[in-house]
């Protein structure tokens, strides 16, 4: 059934309000320099690649540009190289957890031209770059544009690890092709106000931010055509795609 949907995708399109998006692999990734990487086509036709690095950590290459969100060198036994990539040309951190905010990390990709955006936490921590806080939006260029979106924990014992207003996820838009990453985050009932999501990045992983049924029902509040669930460290998140009937669900390695 996966297959059949991502079949019909690829040849139809991925709809959006800015035009047709149009999923150019399927539902195998294309593995380059250990990172497993999905490519899609924007409304104008510019393509977009994903970096599948780690837990949280996903370069984005989008038409010349390099886009990286809360890159970190080191988790666990996984390290990333950031030396050996370009340097950023955006970057975007949820919040100042030791896997999300690195400050050698965000050293070492930033030039003098990165726009560094951030939530005020994290600002005051590395003094510098731009503070969003919850409903904010900036525009970065024509067809570049981010909007800053709850981010926050509701259950009962864990409400002190994502405070409601303090964290932040992005909906990022590239040329029309509108990409949710969530940032650590419950199924918050925000979600459901969300439109025209194409590409989503929901997190997994209790008591942090969502078990599997948690992910499942922020899939059907969001509905994006595509979801990469991310950050799920040890949960076993293979039992999600049957779920999520006529969503290109992506398991790629984010533990």
């Amino acid at each position: 059934m996966k297959k059949t949907i991502a079949c019909l995708l690829a040849a139809l399109g991925l709809g959006s309000a800015c035009g047709q998006q149009t999923v150019q692999n399927s539902d195998k990734p294309v593995t380059t320099d250990a990172y497993e990487v999905d490519s899609f086509k924007t409304g104008g036709g510019k393509t977009v690649k994903f970096h599948a690095l780690m837990h949280a950590s996903i370069r984005i290459e989008y038409d010349g540009r390099e886009i990286m969100v809360d890159p970190v060198t080191k988790l666990g036994n996984r390290t990333v190289d950031y030396s050996a990539m370009p340097k950023a040309d955006y970057i975007f951190v949820t919040h100042e957890h030791g896997d999300h905010f690195d400050k050698a990390a965000l050293g070492t990709l930033t030039a003098a031209t990165t726009q560094l955006v951030m939530n005020k936490r994290c600002a005051e921590m590395y003094g510098s770059g731009k503070a969003m806080v919850n409903g904010d939006k900036l525009q970065f260029a024509d067809d570049i544009t981010v909007e800053s979106v709850p981010a926050y924990n509701t259950t009962e014992g864990h409400l002190q690890f994502h405070p409601k207003g303090r964290d932040n996820g992005y909906i990022l838009t590239l040329d029309g092709l509108r990409i949710y990453i969530a940032g650590d985050t419950e199924d918050i009932p925000e979600m459901a106000a969300l439109k025209d999501i194409d590409i989503a990045f929901l997190p997994c992983n209790q008591p942090y931010t969502m078990t599997t049924d948690q992910l499942v029902n922020a899939a059907k509040m969001v509905k994006p055509k595509v979801l990469f669930p991310y950050h799920y460290g040890q949960t076993d998140v293979t039992n999600v795609p049957a779920q999520l009937e006529g969503i290109d669900v992506r398991i790629r390695h984010y533990e």
